[in-house]
Order: structure tokens, then C-alpha cells, then sequence
């Protein structure tokens, strides 16, 4: 038996490789965008940045040191240097595909990071395999904006699995559907109709808001927002804002929902607030041909009638009132039972003073006539006595 040539020994124990072949190697070397391994072949193991992620920004010597192991395919045997080329990427995209050709057969729901936000939809990486969510399907409701979604890891079920044409398909909607309907039925299972619920304000419309109660929505419609009018729902609520609200019907799997609480109504104390002869104040809310509805606070609404507003001839109530204006009236009658109050302006106003007389034409005074002055009798002179017969014979 001949000896073996140190050269033969060494080519003896050099294994061969082959294009495609899974092998494992450790590495010795890491530059920023490559990986050097000895694969147990003459020639060096080189993994590109490229053929290790399709992060193209990755740095390669913060995801492995020399002295690792690593399982690699084989993608091309001696290239123009002599050296074997691998990749990482396409054996960790085979192995996912793997994973989620076993998914689909199930029905598992699997979880992983979204890497890219798309116009129509999320990319997901599953073990180096990549999942496409249609926007249709990353959520129960119109979603806007998928950028949230990047970086998040989220749940889903392959519900296509095609890697020939590369058509591997997931789908989020139906898990959150589920995940919602559950929360529904044991919240609709605590609650009933008169409950006082805190919930948080999803979304707004012109007719109301929609409150999330922690398992379902509920419709806060915008007459029962406030004892009040209210004219617009985002004067008051903002998206976000957490709020108590009372549940007032329940309807099958809707909830209408109430802010006006009883304890708060203010026709409760209305009655000894506005009785008939009360002088108040308001303010013009609303008007119409026959009059203006004034507030006398929130909730409590009065009819001024157009007959009521002025001593003096009213065609409209905008020809003399204004919304927004503020005004004194009495109240002349008050129904608890319709809620309906009634006002009147024109008997606070002083009546008008009565036309003055025409004046008369000025009369020519005739002369006033003297009366004759009576003489007062003079009185008499004493009368001379007369000589007595005595005296006259004497």
C-alpha cells in the first residue's frame, strides 16, 4: 500500500460541493457587507449583504463574529475568484415557505413583523418568507393610513399559498372580526339599559359619535349629547377624549347611548325657576315666522311669539331680534307637562302715552261787563231831638 501524498491527504479531506447544496459553516471573518465562512471546501464561503437580508442597509458585523455557525445554501461553486458564493435569505425564505405552506393546510394563525408599508397593503417576513395583506383585508374598517402598522408585529391566516407565482396571500380582518365579536358578546353579557358606561370617543360624524366601550361600539347620537342643542358634535367631543355616557337601548348588537343624564335635566327645577310672572332672561336660539325660540338655559327653550315681541307691529322676528341676542321678557305661561313655556316682551314695555288734544283756536275774550256797584245804605243820622212841649211852652 502506497503512502498518500501530503497534497492527496489534504484534497481527501476538502469536501466537494454542489450548487444548491445546504451546508454549514463557521465563520472566521465579517466585514460591514459580507461574511466569510469555511464550509470545509478549498475555497472561501462569501455571503453577501445582498444574499444575507433584503435590508440592503444592514451592517453584517452587528448579526454575527467569528466562531458562529451558520446554515447556508450553496448558490454558486467557484465563481471568476475561486470562491463558493451562498446565501442566507433564499434558504430562510425556502424554510418560511415551509412554515407557511403548513399554515395554510391548518388554518394557523401566525404572527410576525410588517417590514414594508405598500399603496395596497402590508408586506410581512416570515422566516425570510414574505406574506402580501391587501389593505381590504388588514382590518375590519377603512384604514387610511397603513403606516402604523410598520414595524408592529401582527396576526394573521394565509388564506392563499402560491410560490410558483410568488402569490402568498394573508389576511388580518378576520382574525380582528373574531377577536371583536367575542369582546361584543361579553360586553352586550355586563350591560343593559340604564347602565352608566365609560367609553372613549372612536370617531365623529355630523350625527353623533361613535364611543368604543372597551368590546363594542356605541352611537352617541347628537340629540342626546346634551340637555341642549347642539349644532355640530365637535364643538364639544374630540377624538380620544374618554367620557361617561348612559346607555339608553340596547337593539340586537347596537347601543344607543345617552349624555343626558335624569339627574341633570333641567326641567326638574323648571317649574319653580320660570312660573307665570317670572321676568327672565335669554337668549335668541332659533327663529321662525311666528316667533323666536329663546334659551333660558341649557335645555330649557321658550316661544316668544312675533304678537309678543313689541307694543307695536311685528311682521317678522328678525326684523327686530337677531340670534345670539340677549333679551328681557316675562314669562306669561308655563306647561311642565309639554315643556313648553311661553314669553312676552310687550308687557314689560310702557304703554304708549295717550295722543295729545288738538289744541283749540285761540277765542277772542269779550269784554267783561262791571257790575254795578251797590251802594252799601248810609246810615242814619241821628235825629234831632225835638223840643218837648214842655220846653217849647216854657
Amino acid at each position: 500500500m502506497s503512502e498518500q501524498s501530503f497534497e492527496e491527504m489534504l484534497n481527501a479531506s476538502v469536501k466537494t460541493v454542489r450548487s444548491g447544496e445546504v451546508v454549514e459553516g463557521t465563520v472566521f471573518d465579517v466585514k460591514p457587507d459580507q461574511i466569510i465562512l469555511n464550509i470545509g471546501t478549498k475555497a472561501d464561503g462569501i455571503l453577501t449583504r445582498d444574499e444575507y437580508s433584503n435590508d440592503s442597509s444592514v451592517d453584517l458585523t452587528t448579526v454575527a463574529k467569528p466562531g458562529d455557525t451558520m446554515e447556508v445554501k450553496v448558490l454558486k461553486v467557484n465563481d471568476s475568484e475561486g470562491q463558493v458564493l451562498l446565501t442566507y435569505k433564499r434558504l430562510a425564505a425556502e424554510k418560511g415557505n415551509k412554515k407557511l405552506e403548513e399554515a395554510f393546510e391548518k388554518g394557523e394563525v401566525l404572527k410576525a413583523k410588517v417590514v414594508r408599508v405598500l399603496t395596497g397593503g402590508l408586506s410581512v417576513l416570515v422566516d425570510g418568507a414574505r406574506v402580501f395583506i391587501p389593505a381590504s383585508l388588514v382590518s375590519d374598517t377603512f384604514e387610511k393610513d397603513l403606516n402604523k402598522y410598520l414595524d408592529q408585529e401582527i396576526e394573521f391566516k394565509i388564506i392563499e399559498f402560491s410560490p410558483r407565482r410568488r402569490r402568498i396571500i394573508g389576511d388580518r380582518k378576520q382574525l380582528v372580526s373574531e377577536v371583536k365579536k367575542k369582546a361584543q358578546e361579553e360586553l352586550l353579557g355586563r350591560i343593559a339599559a340604564g347602565d352608566t358606561v365609560d367609553g372613549v370617543v372612536k370617531n365623529i360624524t355630523d350625527f353623533g359619535a361613535f364611543i368604543d366601550l372597551g368590546g363594542a361600539d356605541g352611537l352617541l347620537h347628537i340629540s342626546e349629547m346634551s340637555w341642549g342643542r347642539v349644532d355640530n358634535p365637535r364643538s364639544i367631543l374630540k377624538v380620544g377624549d374618554e367620557i361617561r355616557v348612559l346607555v339608553k337601548e340596547i337593539k340586537g348588537d347596537r347601543i344607543a347611548l345617552s349624555m343626558k343624564f335624569p339627574e341633570k335635566n333641567p326641567w326638574q327645577t323648571a317649574s319653580e325657576k320660570y312660573a307665570a310672572g317670572t321676568v327672565v332672561t335669554g337668549r335668541v336660539a332659533r327663529m321662525t315666522d311666528f316667533g323666536a325660540f329663546v334659551e333660558l338655559e341649557p335645555g330649557v327653550d321658550a316661544l316668544l311669539h312675533v304678537s309678543q315681541i313689541s307694543r307695536d307691529h311685528v311682521d317678522k322676528p328678525s326684523d327686530v331680534l337677531s340670534v345670539g341676542q340677549e333679551i328681557e321678557a316675562k314669562v306669561v305661561d308655563f306647561n311642565g307637562v309639554d315643556r313648553k313655556i311661553s314669553l312676552s316682551m310687550k308687557v314689560l314695555q310702557p304703554e304708549a302715552a295717550a295722543p295729545a288734544e288738538a289744541e283749540k283756536a285761540p277765542v277772542e275774550e269779550a269784554p267783561v261787563e262791571e257790575a254795578p256797584v251797590e251802594e252799601a245804605p248810609a246810615e242814619e243820622a241821628p235825629a234831632a231831638e225835638t223840643p218837648s212841649e214842655e220846653t217849647a211852652e216854657g
